[in-house]
């Protein structure tokens, strides 16, 4: 199948690759007996153990396991592309130098697909599920094996300008749609910060609206190419592409909306006064407060927005699972230390430290928590509504397709886009093409 093919396209370069790679440990060199190794994904705090991300959580739970296990970090690249990439190339060449990796939900799928991830063990599994929202639970399973453990969950808000959305008379107290988002943002020449750069992110935003709309980019068969129904050209899928269309078509994605991502996003919002909506993370709050006290008390947030009038949103749905190598020899300890990593405990002060959201409900209740993340009771109810993107072991070949037929967002035709991305899809499954 062509995700198989894809795959093993990679085991034959994947050594030489990932040996050649100037700064990765590995390839058979060895590592001390108890040390692990734990590839993470950055996060605001980088390598360094006093700011709050991974790496933090790496020390404290080494010294928690006193002397049984130590964890060492290795930086992942920005882009979730090019985190797959490494990852893959590693899990590819049965690599025993990555003991632990942070994965996005996406990735499971096509990483357990051919057996590179160590299954859960069975007596970890109610410890590292409990208490969990249930998308990120989800996500961490592949054909009814748990093969990853969830570490945090994210979600996007809308964020708004306070003085903005009642200058439109827009009623925040009240669940919004794209169309008065639109209609809003039009009547005030204020823009909506999303992302429809040709990546990931793009992906995100389609997901979100399809699944607003009551449908699923995949219906059907995800695990199975030739069996694999889409549901692009459905009612849903044809809403989704409109949605796109008119924030495009009445400027309010901006002039460069085609090259926009989470952080441009952000920086429009921050910067600029013609920003006066935003769909984005919730780790956006911590930057804007840090920046601006100012604009942090004009700056509301809400439930995403409905695709369809009165129908609930669902959405956007993230996060970081922690995955082991199946070619680790240190297994058991990196269980142990995962155990560790995601525990309540470290949710909350990865939460406080690094605004990204806990995977586990208790933290959203502490009083800490609700001090610093006043809408921590939105992200949970979003979290709970939150739409994952398709869990498929085709997930690459699904989401480059899909950004691609959708690129640039000027270009979205309701009644075109979705077949044109549907056979793309299906060619691209079939071996019939390529992207």
């Amino acid at each position: 199948m062509p995700r198989r093919r894809t795959t093993r396209s990679l085991i034959g370069t994947a050594t030489v690759l990932v040996c050649a790679a100037a700064g990765l440990s590995g390839c058979g060199s060895g590592t001390a007996a108890n040390e692990l190794t734990w590839y993470i994904n950055p996060d605001g705090g980088g390598s360094d153990p006093t700011k709050g991300g991974q790496a933090q959580l790496a020390a404290e739970c080494t010294k928690a396991a006193a002397g049984k296990y130590s964890i060492k970090i290795q930086l992942l690249p920005n882009s979730a592309s090019d985190q797959r990439q490494q990852l893959l190339r590693r899990l590819a060449a049965a690599d025993p130098g990555m003991d632990i990796m942070s994965m996005d939900p996406v990735f499971v799928a096509e990483f357990a697909e051919p057996g590179y991830l160590d299954p859960v063990p069975a007596d970890r599994q109610a410890a590292l599920m409990e208490d969990a929202v249930k998308p990120i639970v989800d996500s961490a399973k592949w054909k009814d094996r748990f093969v990853a453990a969830p570490m945090w969950a994210n979600t996007q808000l809308l964020w708004y300008r306070k003085s903005v959305a009642k200058a439109a008379g827009l009623d925040m107290s009240k669940p919004v749609t794209w169309d008065q988002l639109i209609a809003a943002a039009q009547s005030q020449k204020k823009a909506i910060g999303v992302q429809a750069r040709l990546y990931e992110g793009y992906t995100v935003w389609i997901n979100a609206l399809i699944e607003g709309a009551g449908g699923s980019i995949i219906e059907s068969g995800a695990d199975n190419a030739d069996a694999m129904k889409l549901g692009l050209e459905s009612p849903a899928g044809k809403a989704a592409a409109g949605v796109i269309r008119k924030v495009s078509d009445t400027g309010v994605g901006g002039p460069a909306m085609g090259s926009t991502n989470e952080t441009t996003s952000l920086d429009t919002f921050m910067a600029e006064s013609t920003s006066g909506f935003m769909l984005n993370w919730p780790y956006v709050w911590a930057s804007i407060g840090g920046t601006s006290k100012e604009l942090l008390a004009d700056v509301g947030y809400a439930r995403y927005p409905q695709t369809v009038a009165g129908q609930d949103s669902r959405p956007p749905f993230g996060g970081i699972e922690l995955g082991v190598n199946a070619a680790s020899t240190k297994k058991a300890n990196a269980w142990a230390a995962i155990e560790c990593i995601t525990s309540a405990e470290h949710q909350k002060l990865y939460m406080l430290k690094t605004g990204n959201p806990a995977a586990r409900k208790s933290v959203y209740s502490d009083p800490e928590v609700l001090k610093v993340f006043p809408m921590a009771q939105l992200i949970r109810d979003s979290l709970d509504g939150g739409a994952p993107r398709p869990l498929t072991q085709y997930y690459g070949d699904v989401s480059t397709a899909l950004q691609k037929e959708f690129s640039p967002p000027s270009s979205v035709d309701p009644n075109s886009t979705p077949a044109q991305a549907t056979q793309l899809i299906k060619a691209v499954l079939k071996g019939e093409a390529l992207l």
